[in-house]
């Protein structure tokens, strides 16, 4: 079958077949938005553009076999470059690309996903995805409203452990400082948002449990040195011009 115009559903087919082939894939970006979201529905309408996958350490090259068999073709160079850790395939047919991060995402920081990877049926466990998010520098309006999302959606605690994010905060200070950042930024951009006032006093009581439950981690010594630099040093990767989740 070729892939199918519509992103979501096209992922969940690439899911199925990964699953038949015994490779484990889970979505990404806002595919996994919107199927995190209840009946795929995010409260904050999002468009979602291209595919973002995620696989185990060490299955590169039964996914570049999985994407040929769905239909896809490869970028050959950059795949033979980096594809131990990220590979990349066009979708001619429906103009869209799909990336696939391998092992971990890497983008301005670095987060683990081969341990957790299969704790969720389609999407990359709720805390990396929101993770995903609050590791991006320069944060887009895209990316504020699918941190909204999440924490409108799950609760901190119940639905999101914040102490699995505190604890990876706490063993990379530039990580704990560009989430700090991004919840800080979070909270000030709530009012402009279109949700209602009563979801806004949610989201914003659900950010600030995070936040503090991010600070109160106990920090390592390293982390602690790492601290006294503070911003005089650049903490964070300037990700590459292909793209990282949308």
């Amino acid at each position: 079958m070729a892939p199918l115009a519509d992103p979501v559903q096209e992922a969940q087919r690439l899911i199925g077949l990964a699953q038949s082939r015994d490779l484990v894939l889970r979505a990404l970006g806002g595919v996994a938005i919107c199927l995190q979201s209840p009946d795929g529905h995010p409260r904050l309408t999002r468009t979602v553009k291209d595919i973002d996958l995620a696989a185990v350490k060490g299955s590169h090259r039964l996914a570049i076999k999985v994407m040929a068999e769905a239909g896809y073709q490869a970028d050959e160079m950059f795949n033979a470059l980096r594809g131990s850790r990220r590979l990349l395939f066009g979708d001619p047919a429906n103009g869209r690309h799909l990336d696939v991060f391998v092992g971990e995402f890497s983008m301005c920081h670095d987060l683990p996903l081969t341990a957790r990877l299969g704790r969720e049926s389609l999407t990359v466990p709720k805390e990396e995805l929101l993770l995903t998010k609050l590791q991006i520098f320069e944060l887009t309006e895209n990316d504020q409203s699918d941190i909204y999302n999440l924490l409108f959606h799950n609760e901190v605690g119940a639905g999101i452990s914040a102490a699995f994010i505190a604890g990876l905060c706490a063993s990379d200070w530039g990580l704990w400082r560009t989430c700090q950042l991004n919840l800080e930024r979070s909270l000030a951009n709530l009012a402009k948002s279109e949700l209602e006032p009563d979801e806004r006093a949610q989201v914003g009581a659900r950010l600030t449990t995070l936040r503090e439950r991010i600070d109160a981690e106990p920090k390592p010594l390293k982390w602690r040195m790492r601290n006294q630099v503070g911003d005089r040093v650049r903490w964070y990767n300037e990700p590459e011009e292909e793209a990282g989740p949308v």
